[in-house]
């Protein structure tokens, strides 16, 4: 269970702070819900739903993810549909090394050909969660995150 002011990632959408704890009815139902604002969007989820939210990682473990972007292999073997299927499942785990892996192979296929437009919009959004979980663990400003994450992956 979370706290007021814990720093937390929810898979497909970023990071953000928990800002209140507060009961809600909603469709008849009443329950517990976070507050928390992820990339200028307020997002209310239920205490102990099983939606795969976690903390945020520490600094020891974002270096190393960093480092994911220019290592590993790419499997260019899959048709695209099989590419999406994958990388979708990656980003819906939350797991920030999978998100990594994400943007890494999309870029490198990128660099290849043209990326068609699912695999730009789940590129852009890779990035835009990695960014968001970047700027909280470094405590940092968002062009500098974007920064760090283009000169990471060019």
């Amino acid at each position: 269970m979370f706290q007021v002011g814990d720093k937390i990632v929810y898979p497909m959408h970023g990071a953000g702070v928990v800002e209140a704890i507060e009961e809600k009815e909603i469709l008849g139902n009443t329950q517990f819900y976070y507050i928390t604002t992820i990339r200028n969007l307020q997002v209310m989820f239920p205490l102990g739903s099983n939606i795969g939210i976690r903390p945020i990682v520490d600094l020891e473990v974002l270096e190393h993810v960093l480092e994911v972007l220019n290592d590993g292999e790419t499997d260019s073997n899959l048709n695209p549909t099989q590419r999406y299927r994958m990388n979708m499942n990656k980003l819906r785990s939350g797991d920030i090394y999978e998100g990594a892996q994400v943007i890494r192979d999309l870029i490198r296929i990128g660099k290849k050909r043209t990326l068609g437009t699912g695999d730009k919009a789940m590129l852009d959004n890779a990035k835009n969660i990695l960014i968001s979980e970047l700027i909280l663990v470094k405590d940092i400003p968002q062009e500098l995150a974007v920064n760090i994450i283009d000169q990471l992956t060019q």
